[in-house]
């Protein structure tokens, strides 16, 4: 099973530590795509942070978070940790990959996949600073980064998807760097979160951004708890029921087209 995840917007400090080694990356089929929107990334943010609006303005940054400019101008020098420690916010926090017990953590070191605008994707061991840079991002010479990682992660994600379960739980920037096709895409899953409530004797679904992300999390740490590894989208939705939760699923209409999967919620927690 491969669990694609977005990153976090907000990230933990790296800390003191030894700082990032590029060839030590998971995934090195994207080490070439990686080294230009680092060294881009790095030349952009140079400079007095006091005074780089162009870099905040390319970043979407606002006033408030100037100090982020500074963070990437000195990636190369700051030290890294786990991707799993770097990453915060809803998902991770719901996932809480650092209380797992011995056997899940080995599974999520396995299984899990973060995608990343500097990055491409990583695995959460993988050994990473803290830094600033979405994948909407449009740098001024390699242009849009979903654009930039869509042809390198096509050579390299259908390999790293092996022969089971893909579950795609990215948000729509991330999902536009790759898209699973052909046999892989078969075997993928999305899954969309649905809140159910009663209103005058009538249903009514939403999304819920923030519980969205808290119930993906949960799903997550369930399967990696249970040790479950469905081989494709019909043992996921069983998993899924099996785990406590409202499921409906549909196959696709037609042959290499991933499942759409609703997890249907009474309760927002």
């Amino acid at each position: 099973m491969l669990v694609l995840l977005p990153p976090s917007e907000g990230k933990a400090s790296a800390g003191r530590g030894a700082p990032l080694r590029m060839e030590s990356l998971s995934l090195p089929g994207l080490s070439a795509a990686r080294e230009a929107v680092l060294g881009e990334l790095v030349d952009l943010c140079a400079g007095d942070p006091d005074e780089n609006d162009k870099a905040r303005e390319v970043l979407g940054l606002s006033e408030g978070l100037r100090g982020e400019v500074a963070k990437n101008a000195a990636l190369r020098t700051a030290g890294a940790r786990p991707a799993g420690e770097i990453y915060t916010g809803v998902l991770y926090d719901a996932l809480g990959l650092a209380s797992l017990d011995t056997a899940a953590k080995r599974r999520a070191a396995r299984s899990l996949l973060v995608f990343s605008g500097l990055w491409g994707a990583v695995r959460v061991t993988d050994r990473i600073p803290s830094y600033r840079c979405s994948m909407g991002v449009k740098l001024p010479g390699l242009g849009a980064l979903g654009a930039h990682w869509r042809t390198p992660m096509a050579s390299v994600l259908p390999e790293v998807a092996g022969e089971g379960l893909v579950l795609d739980l990215r948000s729509a920037a991330y999902a536009a760097a790759w898209k699973p096709k052909g046999e892989v895409a078969g075997r993928t899953a999305t899954v969309r979160v649905l809140h159910s409530q009663v209103v005058d004797g009538v249903e009514r679904r939403s999304v819920v951004s923030h519980f969205n992300k808290a119930t993906k999390g949960r799903i997550v740490r369930g399967l990696l708890t249970e040790g479950v590894a469905p081989k494709g989208p019909a043992e996921l939705v069983e998993a899924l029921r099996d785990l406590g939760y409202a499921v409906e699923a549909e196959p696709p209409a037609k042959a290499g087209r991933a499942w759409a999967l609703d997890v249907v919620v009474t309760e927002i927690h």
